[in-house]
């Protein structure tokens, strides 16, 4: 039944703006200076120059220098710091 849900909600991906389906991650980069992170499902990796986030279909990859997790919460997370990339790693995990 899972599997049938995120199917479908891969589909209709295609038609609207992620921000109207639920629990899709959403990263909001400021600057090279903060990310913002919603929806994610824990952090997998943290050191000053990389800082791995799990999301729903894979893992979240920042690069940069003096990353720092910023603030945590169940629904969102702030890395600060120099950001030098982001990578989106599809079922890494």
């Amino acid at each position: 039944m899972k599997r049938n849900r995120e199917a479908l909600l891969s589909w209709l991906a295609g038609d609207l703006p992620g921000e109207i389906l639920p629990g899709q991650p959403l990263a909001e980069l400021t600057g090279d200076r903060q990310v913002l992170v919603e929806n994610h499902r824990g952090v997998t990796s943290y050191s000053r120059e990389q800082i791995g986030i799990r999301v729903s279909f894979g893992e979240l990859v920042i690069r940069g220098r003096c990353l720092e997790l910023a603030r945590m919460t169940q629904g969102q997370l702030v890395i600060t710091g120099q950001v030098d990339s982001l990578e989106l790693c599809r079922r890494c995990l």
